[in-house]
């Protein structure tokens, strides 16, 4: 259930003053886990208060804020402050002195928070180095208390902490920097930058070895021991970034990301390293079945820092997580690194599917930056990128019985040459940059479970190269990329790459004498010149805008002072952000050399809660943004454009009396069918009993994809969804183009987009009251205004007809009462886990043929 007021107290209340302390919580002993949680006890006369705050960015912002207050307080010593109001929550009983005691750990030791003097510099932890050399076990480590959602990352145990990372005097941990949350200015930015600019004077190159691998296990559990393939080196290497996907192919793990395979296969890749040496995991990320984790030996460990997690699903919608990504980055020495592990769309004909995928992929996946005013961090952000994964991609043009012959023979040259991702890089239509090594193994996928034996299955898939391994970077030697045949637990070969990666490694002593240099020139300049810069444009008009079609311009800034300086797109007077939520300026802020030029890609979207307003004509694509200079002048940058109309983000009232499609119509008639939404009288004759666009999605699916697999499953192209959305917006056609799924998802979209659901908001509740009982679940629906329900009775009687061949569709009541009642039922808040279930419980009634 959802925590609500009622289940929260005020226990104590500590004000951030003079004497206010905050600390760093750690036992005797135990070792630091990046990526875990954080323990902090924070205290003011006498009183403390101990709080296990989770990993993550919340986490982060939360204690920069505290460290901002904090930095405020330290400037302005003024009289000190009694709180005398706080009294009245302070409690004296003994069971709270006990509750307190007990927040501190037996033998727990605390590393004391350096004080923020009246400089203003950031807060620095001093950090107790721990004695490790018996904590990191080798081969067989303890890795049972790193869990991969936010939630289990809360319960990491004081016992079987042998496989983790400790904090570093020199390389700051996340969690160290988590408590250093630097307040970045214009100072400390002019620094970075220059800093970032003689990085070559400071740094010098190292060599480390990463060991990548990728095996899609196909749902099986860990029956053999994975050193063939982990422990093939001939010597330990430094890092392992192990991929995993299709660990789960369940229903619970697609619908509810859990499950217990992911245990099983960590402990698996645990002991499965190499035996010559001792290594820490860092971090395990996981969405669905798609499963990453990151390794270090325990020597390196102390140089790990900056280290984050983010998921991303490409499935049906963009949003289902049983094909996607996971990725974890980091920062190592002094180079920044980006691990992504991928699934990507099946089946040989989708090769453009997958080009989608991985596209989307590079776009969505971002990590949030340490310094919160910062943009994102995008995949290719970073010094190196190491791509491994299941992507899919087949051989072309060739039966299955010359590529057999093809591979007795080993001439792997001719075959890789039908490759689909050799091709597709070839016309830089996906991976542009990256490497991947020769390929003189035998392709990984279809092999008989168990055995060496291609594919016997009624089926008989063509061989391939499914599972890759890919790098983008310099200083870059790979070492080895093969598969490993010993392994037959699923019906792909697991597959390994052995990367000898130069990494920038400070020099100290260079360090801070650069660093000195830089102060001292920055001290001359800073408050000698103004800053300035060079627009490249003042106005930015954009062409007919459409529905979830991504448009962009570029603007450049040009520094043509004298000085580096900061910008920064600023929010107008009474007005909650920069820009309005159809637009997006990307970086809104950042930090231009002198001399340099910074690229701003000003992006309009319009999505589903964007389109309504814009398609009723109450807001225009019209806006105005504010650049500012840092200690320089403000630029004001315009944005226009025109938007067509479009069925998606219009509602099913307005629809149901659009006999014309509706970018013929004007928009006046929009803004008073929209105005007229709420009323039950009639403002045209005979309005349509649903709308035409749900009809003409909906017949299509009937009469072309009653059988079709995995309907509402897998994902459409989105240069389909678009021509789908011209023809429904224009009337062009007299049939949907694109594929079965394109249609399918296009009817998800369309039905996700509506601004009032199929089973408006003020019905919610009653369906989730009565969604144990039939007969009251159709009283419900019977309440429904007219063209709500025949829309609700109009979809169900077609989802019913799926059912009736579900032995080809593979759909059953469960999937589809999972994937439509989200779209139907939508909550008018934020929904949780448990009325998700009870929405789905409601509309299952509706998929089966007796309905009392």
């Amino acid at each position: 259930m959802a925590i609500t007021a009622e289940d929260v107290t005020l226990d104590t209340v500590i004000p951030i003053s003079n004497n206010f302390a905050i600390v760093e919580v750690s036992s005797v002993g135990e070792l630091a886990v990046v990526g875990a949680d954080t323990r902090v006890r924070v205290s003011f006369q006498g009183e403390e208060l101990g709080l296990r705050l989770p990993f993550g960015s919340h986490s982060r912002l939360f204690l920069s804020e505290v460290n901002r207050v904090w930095s405020d307080v330290c400037k302005s010593p003024a009289e000190a402050r009694k709180f005398d109001w706080l009294n009245k929550y302070r409690k004296t009983t003994k069971s709270q002195s006990i509750v307190k005691q007990a927040l501190a750990p037996p033998g727990a030791t605390l590393t004391k928070v350096n004080q923020h003097r009246k400089t203003g510099k950031s807060l620095s932890l001093e950090r107790k180095e721990l004695g490790v050399e018996d904590q990191i076990t080798s081969g067989n480590l303890k890795t049972g208390s790193v869990e991969s959602s936010p939630e289990s990352q809360e319960k990491v145990s004081g016992e079987g902490r042998d496989g983790m990372v400790r904090s570093s005097s020199h390389t700051p941990s996340n969690k160290s920097q988590m408590l250093a949350m630097p307040q970045y200015g214009l100072r400390d930015n002019l620094i970075r930058c220059e800093l970032l600019k003689n990085e070559d004077h400071y740094t010098d190159l190292e060599n480390f070895t990463f060991f990548l691998g990728t095996y899609n296990v196909n749902g099986k559990t860990p029956k053999e021991s994975l050193c063939p393939w982990l422990g093939s080196t001939a010597s330990p290497p430094d890092l392992y970034c192990v991929g995993f996907q299709e660990l789960d192919l369940s229903k619970e793990a697609f619908f509810f990301n859990d499950t217990p395979k992911e245990p099983e296969w960590m402990k698996a890749v645990s002991e499965g390293l190499h035996p010559d040496a001792k290594y820490a995991l860092v971090k395990l990320v996981r969405l669905v079945g798609i499963m990453l984790l990151f390794y270090v030996k325990k020597e390196h460990a102390q140089f790990i820092s900056e280290v984050e997690a983010e998921t991303v699903g490409t499935g049906i919608m963009g949003r289902m997580g049983n094909k996607g990504a996971v990725a974890i980055r980091f920062r190592f020495h002094n180079s920044d690194i980006c691990v992504v592990n991928s699934h990507l769309a099946a089946h040989i004909e989708e090769f453009e599917r997958r080009n989608q995928d991985y596209k989307d992929i590079c776009t969505r996946l971002q990590f949030r930056h340490l310094d919160p005013g910062q943009p994102p961090l995008t995949i290719m952000k970073h010094n190196v990128v190491l791509w491994l994964g299941d992507l899919n991609y087949r051989l072309s043009e060739l039966d299955i019985e010359h590529v057999k012959d093809l591979i007795a023979k080993k001439d792997f040259e001719t075959l890789h040459s039908y490759d689909q991702l050799r091709r597709q890089i070839d016309e830089e239509a996906v991976f542009v940059g990256f490497v991947e090594g020769e390929v003189n193994f035998l392709p990984t996928y279809k092999y008989d479970t168990g055995s060496d034996q291609w594919d016997t299955s009624e089926k008989c898939r063509v061989p391939a190269w499914c599972d890759r391994i890919l790098w983008k970077g310099k200083n870059i030697q790979q070492l080895h990329y093969k598969s490993h045949m010993a392994l037959k637990t699923s019906d792909h070969k697991p597959v390994s790459s052995l990367l000898e990666i130069g990494i920038k490694v400070v020099n100290e002593e260079l360090y801070k004498k650069t660093f000195e240099e830089i102060v001292r020139s920055i001290d001359k300049l800073e408050n000698e010149c103004i800053p300035s810069v060079k627009v490249s444009a003042l106005e930015f008009h954009f062409k007919d805008v459409k529905f979830m079609q991504h448009q962009a311009q570029t603007l450049t800034l040009h520094n043509d002072g004298q000085v580096p300086c900061q910008f920064e797109f600023i929010k107008k007077l009474d007005e909650p952000t920069y820009c309005k939520p159809w637009l997006t300026a990307n970086p809104p802020k950042g930090f231009i050399c002198q001399g340099g030029n910074v690229d701003i890609d000003m992006e309009v979207f319009v999505n589903r809660s964007t389109a309504p307003e814009l398609n009723s004509g109450q807001q225009q694509i019209e806006e105005i943004l504010v650049l500012h200079l840092e200690r320089g002048k403000d630029y004001f940058i315009s944005v226009s454009g025109n938007y067509l109309a479009s069925c998606y983000g219009s509602s099913i009232h307005t629809l149901c009396r659009l006999r014309e499609p509706i970018q013929d119509m004007p928009r006046e008639t929009l803004r008073q069918l929209t105005e007229t939404n709420n009323h039950s009288a009639a403002d045209t004759e005979n309005p349509m009993d649903i709308p035409k666009e749900i009809w003409m999605m909906v017949d299509h699916l009937f009469r072309n994809a009653i059988k079709q697999e995995d309907l509402f499953q897998q994902p459409g192209l989105r240069s389909e969804f678009q021509e789908i959305r011209d023809c429904l917006d224009t009337g062009m056609q007299d049939s949907l183009p694109g594929s079965n799924h394109s249609v399918a998802e296009a009817l998800l979209l369309f039905l996700d987009a509506l601004p009032e659901p199929v089973v408006p908001f003020r019905f919610y509740q009653q369906c989730l009251e009565f969604c144990f009982n039939s007969g009251q679940c159709k009283k419900v629906i019977a309440m429904l205004p007219q063209c709500h329900k025949n829309v609700f009775n109009y979809l169900a009687a077609f989802l019913r007809e799926l059912l009736k061949n579900a032995a080809s569709n593979r759909l059953d009541v469960n999937i589809l009462a999972t994937i439509f009642a989200a779209l139907l039922l939508r909550s008018p808040t934020k929904q949780d886990l448990a009325e998700k279930k009870r929405t789905q419980e409601f509309f299952q009634h509706f998929l089966v043929q007796d309905l009392s």
